[in-house]
């Protein structure tokens, strides 16, 4: 039996050049089947939603995601914690997030490898793997993790990142704390290392990425800065053209001048909008508990007693307006941070990212303040 096509009529679809009426994006189960004018005979045979005039982007991909809906992913490393993260943020827009472990044991990190696989495997909706930030850290950039599990990698731990997995892995670590040669192991074996809570020299890091490091964990936060006479992590993320950088854009973690700067300074398509989002993000509750600490969402800020920040409570859609509003980027450009550039990095580019044929049906349908009314992932509408 045929799958019959869905038609997304009346809405604004963004292109490469900025919104445009008159398109409607064609659905065929979990697939777009073709973008194409309102005039077009396959509209009419279609079974057509009305998008009542708003704006079509492809769905948002977030790389970092502590947690959402109240749940931390540390505390519940489960099949039903990541669908109720996974919930939280399809209000917002994110079709496709890699739930992120912070530093933890060796024995939740590997319930968190188990869970995500599991996950994958019933179609839980939006993963698209893990990011294990951590343990592999150093002390003196340790930020709001718990330093006294902070370890080298031991041969049980590189077997667990390193097997078959379901979905993407992405590894941040000091750069300076792990040898060269296991960097360039893990990165051989298809995981994603990324730099982070380093306090590495320039040229530590510039070997790390000739070893296979391909990015770095929220540019600015965590890692040595930009010097005139050493340049530190953030000079070679900002020097190296391959590389990608996760910014938080909470106007928190970084100000937006220094975030106008990364973005210049960094090939097109390396700046990627990340949330490193904490429970509160779709959820009633402003206060979850993170080593054994009370953390207390104040003003969009998730800091320690000590005025440590742990996390965010920002979202992926409040992240594009962000960029739009504070950083001063085109819609367009916001809109490949959250999406094509995300999924590039991920080697999802083929099938994520892009409203063109033959991608997943991913959606983020938002009014005209940028806000989220309805998200597509696979097909499947849900209401934000």
């Amino acid at each position: 039996m045929t799958t019959p096509i869905t038609a997304l009529v009346n809405g604004r679809v963004l292109t490469d050049h900025g919104p445009r009426d008159g398109l409607v994006v064609l659905v065929r189960g979990e697939r777009i089947e073709a973008i194409v004018h309102s005039d077009d005979p396959r509209v009419t045979g279609a079974q057509q939603h009305d998008l009542k005039g708003r704006l079509l982007l492809p769905g948002f991909i977030d790389v970092q995601v502590n947690g959402g809906g109240g749940v931390l992913f540390n505390a519940e490393p489960t099949v039903e914690a990541l669908a109720t993260i996974g919930a939280a943020h399809r209000k917002y827009g994110t079709t496709g997030f890699l739930p992120t472990l912070i530093t933890d044991t060796s024995d939740v990190m590997r319930k968190a490898l188990d869970a995500v696989d599991a996950a994958i495997e019933q179609g839980v909706p939006g993963v698209l793997g893990i990011h294990l930030e951590g343990p592999f850290l150093a002390t003196a950039r340790k930020g709001i993790h718990d330093a006294s599990l902070f370890r080298l990698p031991s041969a049980e731990d590189l077997a667990a990142i390193t097997r078959n997995r379901r979905g993407v892995v992405m590894l941040t670590l000091a750069v300076e704390e792990v040898p060269l040669d296991t960097i360039r192991q893990l990165s051989e074996a298809g995981v994603l290392v990324v730099a982070g809570h380093t306090a590495a020299t320039y040229a530590g890091t510039r070997a790390a990425l000739d070893a296979g490091v391909c990015g770095f964990t929220h540019l600015y936060n965590a890692m040595t800065p930009l010097g005139s006479r050493e340049p530190g992590v953030v000079g070679a993320a900002l020097d190296d053209p391959h590389s990608w950088c996760g910014l938080i854009v909470d106007g928190h973690h970084v100000h937006p001048v220094a975030l106008r700067v990364a973005i210049a300074a960094k090939a097109k398509g390396k700046s990627v909008l990340v949330t490193d989002a904490m429970p509160p993000v779709g959820s009633d509750s402003p206060e979850y508990v993170l080593n054994g600490q009370t953390i207390i969402a104040r003003d969009g800020i998730c800091q320690s007693d000590a005025g440590v920040l742990a996390g965010s409570a920002l979202d992926m859609a409040t992240g594009v307006r962000n960029l739009v509003d504070m950083v001063g980027l085109p819609l367009a450009e916001a809109s490949r941070m959250a999406s094509a550039y995300p999924a590039a990095w991920l080697g999802l580019d083929r099938t994520h990212g892009r409203l063109v044929a033959g991608q997943r049906a991913d959606f983020a349908v938002l009014d005209d303040g940028l806000v989220v009314k309805e998200t597509w992932i696979s097909g499947v509408r849900y209401d934000a």
